[in-house]
């Protein structure tokens, strides 16, 4: 049998995920992890979204909301009030660029969806802060990427105990993507989840057994 090449589905248009593809991470927030991922103006997004481009990156990650354990919660408004021009500027200046979206709220998905053609909802939450995500997903017929992670944002680091990580993680997987293609979402990207409710040390057994996954 000949071998069928992974490929995402992007509203008719097809990447090729047979081989690894990168997708750059474009922060749009005042206070994430890396500082040097920070941008603080139109100017710089558009800078940033240029260069990962021209280096080899097939999907740009914007996010508005900051997910390291220190971040504060910001409101779904403020989510968007962030989110509109970087967007849209990256949209008119990148037409052709796969934009993803780094929300865990079905609201914003739609309304980056609608307002903005974006391609790709990524949910760090894997749909458990918001009850709405997946029917949300199914609806908008996007690829949806599903993290693992337990709690929140600022409490996932009180949630490192696991009788069975592995064995937890991968049930995850599997109940989330049954409901999933239940609802018809048919491009899911699975996460993992590194940093998000692990230990320095659990990171390093996911990287040592991907090939679980």
């Amino acid at each position: 049998m000949d071998f069928i090449p992974f490929q995402l589905n992007i509203k008719g248009r097809l990447l090729d995920l047979s081989t690894p593809v990168v997708m750059a991470i474009v922060n749009v927030t005042p206070d994430s992890f890396y500082g040097l991922s920070r941008m603080n103006s139109d100017k710089d997004v558009l800078k940033t979204v240029e260069k990962v481009l021209n280096d080899g990156a097939s999907i740009i990650d914007v996010g508005a909301y900051s997910t390291h354990p220190a971040s504060r919660h910001i409101s779904e408004k403020e989510e968007t009030d962030r989110l509109t021009k970087p967007l849209k500027a990256i949209r008119s200046h990148f037409p052709e660029a796969i934009i993803s979206l780094d929300t865990f709220r079905s609201g914003v998905a739609r309304w980056a969806v609608e307002n903005f053609d974006i391609n790709i909802v990524n949910d760090v939450s894997g749909g458990t802060l918001d009850d709405y995500m997946f029917e949300t997903v199914a609806d908008l017929q996007i690829p949806y990427v599903l993290m693992h992670m337990k709690g929140t944002p600022q409490t996932m680091l009180q949630f490192t105990d696991y009788k069975n990580m592995m064995s937890e993680i991968l049930g995850f997987f599997e109940k989330k993507s049954v409901q999933l293609v239940h609802l018809g979402v048919k491009d899911i990207i699975i996460d993992p989840g590194f940093g998000f409710s692990k230990t320095t040390e659990q990171n390093y057994e996911l990287l040592a057994k991907m090939n679980y996954f």
